[in-house]
């Protein structure tokens, strides 16, 4: 199955290390993070599990929930949450998903379908695409996503800024220009007209080109 932004993500019922979890179920009624890591025990996850973290209430401020993958059984990751808290400072609050069988990963389109249907005796090298990050909305359907290669740690300030551009853009109709940061000026997306603009954008916008109309950031 090839997944792409505004394809619904495949739901699944997997174990945790909070236990059994339906997906969808458990996203609810809000959104969702899925980010995937290759091993456990490998140090740029390691890094990256320990700085998410770290901003589970910018998450959970946002309605957003967190949730992690790796191909490895739960109980490892048990024991390597112990190690991201002592060598990070951040516990682990969020769920992690073990994949032993890799059906997540093929579901999510992360390993080929002749990956095999086992993670043993599988190296990082074997998983290297997975190491890819979902945002996915209320409606379950998957509005951005991010693959990263082995040997460069994620951005998870970058997800967040991402995620703040998803929530914005589908309350209100606009767009947000190169490196936005919440509370800075929107675009009004091409498909409103000036008319609708202005009933929409009462106090005007600034157009450098008459395609780009530039707005403040809609209030919520």
């Amino acid at each position: 199955m090839t997944i792409r932004i505004n394809s619904v993500a495949p739901n699944f019922v997997a174990q945790t290390t909070q236990g059994q979890v339906n997906f969808h179920d458990w996203i609810g009624d809000g959104w969702a993070i899925l980010f995937s890591h290759p091993k456990d025990f490998t140090p740029v996850c390691t890094t990256e599990l320990g700085y998410m973290a770290g901003l589970t209430s910018e998450f959970a401020d946002r309605d957003c929930k967190i949730i992690g993958l790796s191909v490895d059984p739960v109980d490892n990751h048990q024991e390597w949450m112990r190690d991201i808290e002592e060598s990070q400072g951040n516990a682990v609050t969020y769920p992690l998903i073990g994949d032993p069988t890799l059906a997540v990963a093929k579901a999510y389109d992360m390993l080929p379908e002749d990956s095999g249907d086992t993670s043993e005796g599988r190296t990082p090298a074997d998983n290297a695409t997975v190491r890819s990050v979902f945002i996915i909305g209320p409606d379950k359907t998957i509005k951005a996503m991010l693959t990263y290669p082995m040997s460069t740690g994620r951005n998870f300030d970058e997800v967040l800024r991402i995620l703040d551009s998803c929530q914005l853009t589908a309350k209100h109709q606009v767009a947000t220009p190169v490196n936005w940061k919440q509370g800075e000026d929107v675009i009004i997306v091409p498909a409103v007209s000036d008319e609708d603009a202005k009933v929409k954008f009462p106090d005007g916008w600034r157009a450098p080109k008459p395609y780009i109309r530039i707005v403040p950031q809609p209030q919520e």
